[in-house]
């Protein structure tokens, strides 16, 4: 089976899971999935999909696992025997093939309370990637991945001051497979060790001694919507939950669920302190990255003392330009996922799973790309729009 331990997936649904535990427990979520590829048929992998989902819910946290996240210091000691006893639930999915062919011909919803769905996720979009490319690519060789995983490893190392240039592994959610993402992984920690910081993966940051890297996503700033007060205050209200939460620590904030010019209004003097810095995962990064500076300077805050994150859609050259444009104003750093972990000669599957409703109520991401725009209610969508000032993309 593909899954084979609860750590193979990424930290931040795990920082996440603790902040609903302690302060969320009784919320109720719907999850969706939405695969962006055109003409692709997922309907032949539903049946191995079941019996995939079936044994991911049959896994547990060994004392050996439980020990390495008891090790991160942000984990409170109870959030860890809560995981001891923890496993997930098959009766909370629903996955069935779709006479309908878009969305790749399969529907797939997660619902059930938020404590125990939102470890489903990301092993499911593994299991599905890695379903899919093995069914239409059964003899597919991996040397084409070799020779561009050498390729990427060459354009660091010819950079001359790799400490310099700092990125992580993101790229569990849509890997080729998952031998092939340890591979990856186990070779970038071994050849540029000063540059691979660490990786979004649990699992592989406990196997090879790498710091296992992420704060939060964008679902736990779409449920603020149904858990906060009144629309236009629950980003700062979610902000204010995470430093609650973690006194300081993991203090990347994610900016771009309502655009960013929403992100900077809510993001003043208060929350520029309080965090370390902030994460771009849509639109133009380099204006993204002139914004930050320029909101930073605008609050008296010297930039060199915050960290900006980038994770958008990136491969080694495009982290690298952005590298060199801003490396000397600000610290920078990359999440680099797909062009890292499914970069073999085939084409990868573009597929999410997002939030689409919390405690009965819809919840949207309006995101600073047309493309990210995640929602189920076009009604709920205008009135986002309209408390945070966004108007629609074209």
């Amino acid at each position: 089976m593909i899954i084979q331990s609860l750590l193979d997936t990424d930290i931040y649904k795990f920082s996440m899971m603790q902040v609903v535990l302690h302060q969320f427990p009784g919320a109720e979520v719907e999850y969706r999935f939405r695969c962006r590829s055109e003409d692709v048929d997922l309907r032949p992998i539903v049946e191995p999909l079941q019996a995939e989902i079936e044994h991911l819910c049959s896994l547990k946290l060994s004392d050996e696992e439980l020990e390495f996240m008891a090790g991160e210091r942000y984990f409170k000691r109870d959030f860890i025997e809560f995981l001891r006893l923890f496993q997930l639930q098959s009766r909370f999915v629903q996955v069935q093939a779709s006479e309908e062919n878009a969305n790749g011909g399969i529907e797939l919803t997660i619902r059930g309370p938020w404590l125990h769905t939102i470890l489903f996720e990301v092993p499911l979009l593994a299991i599905i990637s890695e379903l899919y490319l093995s069914h239409v690519h059964p003899d597919h060789d991996l040397d084409e991945g070799r020779r561009r995983l050498s390729e990427k490893i060459k354009q660091v190392q010819a950079l001359g001051q790799a400490d310099a240039f700092i990125f992580a592994d993101f790229g569990t959610r849509r890997r080729f497979s998952r031998d092939w993402q340890d591979e990856v992984t186990a070779t970038l920690a071994r050849e540029i060790p000063d540059s691979l910081r660490g990786t979004s993966n649990v699992r592989l940051a406990m196997q090879l001694d790498l710091v296992p890297i992420g704060t939060m996503a964008h679902e736990f700033i779409q449920a603020a919507q149904a858990l906060g007060p009144r629309l236009a205050e629950t980003q700062r209200f979610a902000f204010e939950v995470w430093a609650r939460e973690y006194r300081g620590d993991l203090g990347i904030a994610l900016s771009d669920t309502y655009s960013l010019k929403a992100f900077l209004r809510d993001f003043d003097l208060y929350f520029c302190k309080l965090f370390d810095g902030a994460r771009q995962d849509s639109g133009d990064p380099m204006a993204w990255g002139e914004a930050m500076i320029a909101h930073y300077q605008h609050h008296r805050i010297d930039p060199t003392s915050k960290r900006l994150v980038f994770s958008d859609s990136l491969d080694i050259p495009r982290a690298v330009e952005i590298w060199e444009r801003f490396r000397e104003r600000i610290n920078v750093s990359f999440g680099i996922g797909t062009n890292l972990t499914n970069d073999t000669g085939v084409d990868p599957l573009n597929i999410v799973i997002k939030m689409t409703r919390c405690n009965g109520q819809p919840v949207v991401k309006l995101s600073d790309s047309p493309g990210k725009v995640v929602s189920t209610d076009q009604a709920y969508l205008a009135w986002v729009r309209q408390a945070f000032d966004v108007p629609e993309i074209s």
